[in-house]
């Protein structure tokens, strides 16, 4: 690989998926002087871009292929990305109008569906690796999110100025959909410290202990993690829940990674405990909930004991 085979400002990126996640990574690749054709099947999504500099919205997949370095794909789930590669047709168009731009699939996938995306792309001569991204819609706005990648280390090479505007912490996790597993992994330890630390601090409340002083010891102690540090003080203890994940795609992610146990032949008992609670507040909790809401279900599955 030269020099010239790596992204530099001022080539063009495709980019589909303009959801809450994707328009502030497009925004930061549009900082770092890249220049962005976006789509969205749904018009209504992405409008914020309307305008921006570099940005130009593409009319259907020709358009938001043609000229591209790279493109995008910031999906809800492995159905539809498929839809999108081989349904709609995307791999065919890139063999045809951009047959050198690589495919990066940052949605949160099956990783054995990604396995597979990968076999079709490569069949089409179409370079194509897996970087889903964990840190949230906050972690998208500042570009610090981590972001894991799967595929040959050439690609990872080639595409990584483009990455590190949209993370701070980029790892080449290995082969075609290990990006994706780890990040399967990565959420079902997250779900599960959330929903063990909000048993936690619903114990420690009804004692009578103050939430913000549970905080600040456990936060210096050893039981902290992400969900104290971070996800306590900004939407748990106010009572915002509205960190922008919803808590139906946390489950999706942590049934992708228990799905994985079970490939590997690992019994993941407090994995499978972890996806069942989250099963029972998603059948609970309206549909659109935040996933920090978790806490609330735990109140009320509390509430409904006593």
């Amino acid at each position: 690989m030269s020099a010239d085979d790596v992204l530099t400002a001022g080539d063009r990126i495709g980019f589909i998926g303009l959801g809450n996640m994707g328009v502030p990574m497009v925004q930061r690749l549009l900082d770092g002087g890249f220049t962005v054709s976006g789509y969205d099947i749904n018009e209504a999504q992405g409008t914020a871009l309307d305008g921006a500099a570099g940005y130009h919205r593409a009319a259907n997949l020709v358009g938001t292929v043609t000229g591209t370095r790279s493109l995008i794909l910031m999906l809800p789930d492995s159905t539809v990305v498929e839809k999108v590669m081989l349904g709609a047709g995307l791999l065919d168009v890139m063999a045809q109008h951009a047959p050198e731009s690589v495919l990066v699939d940052m949605s949160s996938s099956r990783p054995s569906e990604t396995v597979r995306m990968a076999g079709e792309a490569a069949q089409r001569g179409v370079p194509f690796m897996d970087a889903p991204v964990s840190g949230g819609v906050p972690g998208a706005v500042s570009g610090s999110l981590t972001v894991m990648t799967g595929g040959p280390r050439e690609l990872h090479e080639r595409v990584l100025p483009a990455l590190e505007r949209i993370g701070s912490n980029v790892v080449h996790a290995g082969d075609a959909g290990a990006g994706h597993a780890l990040k399967a992994i990565n959420n079902l330890l997250s779900g599960s410290s959330l929903v063990a630390s909000s048993e936690a601090l619903l114990i420690g409340t009804r004692f009578g202990l103050d939430p913000e002083v549970m905080t600040q010891a456990i936060n210096g102690s050893s039981g902290r993690s992400w969900s104290t540090m971070t996800k306590w003080p900004r939407y748990v203890i106010p009572r915002t829940f509205d960190s922008g994940f919803e808590l139906a795609l946390l489950l999706k992610d942590i049934r992708i990674a228990t799905d994985l146990a079970e490939q590997v032949g690992v019994p993941a008992a407090h994995a499978r405990l972890t996806e069942s609670l989250y099963a029972s507040a998603a059948d609970t909790l309206p549909a659109h909930a935040d996933h920090t809401d978790i806490y609330r279900w735990v109140e009320q599955t509390a509430a409904q004991e006593d």
